[in-house]
């Protein structure tokens, strides 16, 4: 985990790879719940024999909004600012999904620091997140995402 202290240190990495997250493994329950919670239950994500047999992925996938909605975890244990007291998601500028994330997977965050803006109250982040599975070369989400910070 990187510790960054105050607002100084955090502006010194603006353009860097600032932090990378654990490995967290995608299960066939968190797609379950998700598709439960999100109302989509394609085929793809929630059926595991149809998808070994039909799928052009041999196997059930992730939604893209899933491994999206892993980003304020992944990011949390990548990155520990001790002079905030409250962080909120502001949102997002871009969002790819260049691959898919077959359940059993394990992914993680590269966090690039694009901007930091001053904000009454704190500053605005601008963070590039590189979403990478175990094993592949091609990323399986990429996000420009903005968050705030208040100390």
């Amino acid at each position: 985990m990187r510790e960054i202290a105050n607002l100084a240190e955090l502006k010194a990495l603006v353009g860097q790879e600032v932090a990378v997250s654990d490995w967290t493994t995608i299960t066939q329950e968190q797609v379950n719940q998700f598709a439960e919670a999100t109302g989509d239950h394609q085929w793809i994500h929630v059926d595991p024999e149809r998808s070994r047999r039909e799928s052009p992925f041999g196997a059930p996938v992730a939604h893209g909004f899933l491994t999206l909605s892993l980003l304020p975890m992944m990011m949390a244990s990548a990155i520990r600012m001790s002079d905030v007291k409250m962080g909120v998601n502001y949102g997002l500028n871009k969002v790819r999904f260049p691959a898919p994330v077959p359940v059993g997977s394990r992914v993680r965050a590269r966090c690039k620091l694009l901007t930091v803006e001053d904000i009454e109250g704190g500053a605005q982040l601008t963070w590039q997140v590189t979403m990478e599975r175990e094993g592949s070369d091609k990323p399986v989400c990429v996000a420009e995402s903005i968050a705030r910070r208040y100390t």
